[in-house]
């Protein structure tokens, strides 16, 4: 295992663009090499612009990995993953990380079997502990009732995946410098069972939760799905995002892709407003690196209350009307002026 040294972020392209969760990762892999002492690079795979290549050395890595290779340009398991592995054997990389994404979660699992390898899923913390230098990954367990510390002492590379918008994307130094280094991949690795017909978003406002500045959310205390209305309409006049507690979509009130938590989706707005929601670990995990937090409970004991920046107590059925009709009026009074 002395072999195998560096850290690598698994870096991710959408028609050419470096999506946004490669430079959260790069926070994460900056502090883990730095403790190391070794290296940091981005993996990226498909064609790319070179403006993104250089972002990520601007924003931490030391040098970018690329296969540039057209038939890499759409997700596909198969291409990816031997694409992957060989990297892997070629430059021994002792952690990977990746994102916690659609196609961080199918590459992942796919690329530690090929290289009898361990990988902890959807990971809250990654540390280096002191007197083996093994990668410690800390998730939810249990329902979320607890956190578990993973290690993978006997295998390299140790790999994991970890949430977007669970860390800050790291900033950018216009004086940083790194090499870019293309690779050649076989086109035997490059081939698929699989054919990418075509491409279907999904709701455009659930789709954008996770981008959005501003996000409405609410709970059970909404009490049935009709009041979810409240929600709509001051996320609309907020320019939000709509969002919800599990419960919420449990009882069937709002869809899924609204979900804000652990077992749904991880935000990181300028403002997280949320009404009726309890606040249990499980949420507050997906809504921690939110600037501003706003909640409205009728319990003072609520545990929302302990991370809010701002927390009204009161009934949400008579302070939400309020704070739309003060919106409103404030909005008429500055058009009025303009």
């Amino acid at each position: 295992m002395q072999d195998y040294s560096g850290v690598w972020i698994l870096a991710e392209q959408r028609h050419g663009t470096v999506q946004t969760i490669s430079y959260e990762l790069l926070t994460r892999g900056r502090a883990l090499a730095d403790t190391l002492g070794v290296p940091l690079a981005a993996v990226i795979l498909g064609p790319t612009d070179d403006a993104g290549l250089d972002e990520l050395i601007r924003r931490g890595a030391d040098r970018v990995i690329i296969a540039d290779a057209p038939e890499l340009a759409e997700f596909l398991p198969e291409p990816y993953t031997r694409t992957m592995a060989h990297l892997v054997k070629t430059h021994q990389p002792e952690i990977i990380i990746a994102g916690a994404t659609s196609s961080g979660r199918t590459l992942m699992p796919l690329l530690a079997i090929t290289c009898h390898a361990g990988l902890t899923a959807d990971c809250t913390g990654l540390d280096i502990e002191d007197e083996t230098g093994n990668l410690l990954q800390t998730r939810p367990a249990i329902g979320g009732n607890i956190m578990a510390t993973i290690k993978s002492p006997a295998h390299r590379p140790q790999m994991a995946t970890v949430r977007p918008k669970s860390t800050r994307p790291a900033p950018a130094d216009p004086a940083r410098t790194g090499a870019l280094i293309r690779e050649t991949i076989d086109p035997e690795l490059l081939k698929s069972r699989v054919k990418r017909l075509g491409f279907t978003p999904a709701d455009a406002d659930a789709a954008n939760i996770q981008e959005a500045e501003v996000v409405v959310a609410g709970g059970r205390g909404l009490k049935k799905g009709d009041n979810f209305g409240l929600i709509n309409a001051l996320a609309a006049l907020l320019g939000g995002a709509v969002g919800a507690s599990r419960d919420a979509v449990d009882r069937g009130w709002i869809g899924y892709p609204h979900q804000v938590g652990l077992s749904g989706k991880t935000v990181s707005p300028k403002l997280y407003l949320c009404a009726g929601v309890s606040g249990s670990i499980q949420h507050l995990a997906g809504i921690k690196t939110s600037e501003n937090i706003i909640a409205v409970n009728s319990n003072p004991e609520a545990q929302i209350f302990q991370v809010a920046n701002y927390g009204i107590v009161g009934d949400l059925f008579e302070v939400l009307p309020l704070l739309i009709d003060k919106i409103k009026a404030k909005q008429a009074a500055t058009a009025a002026t303009v």
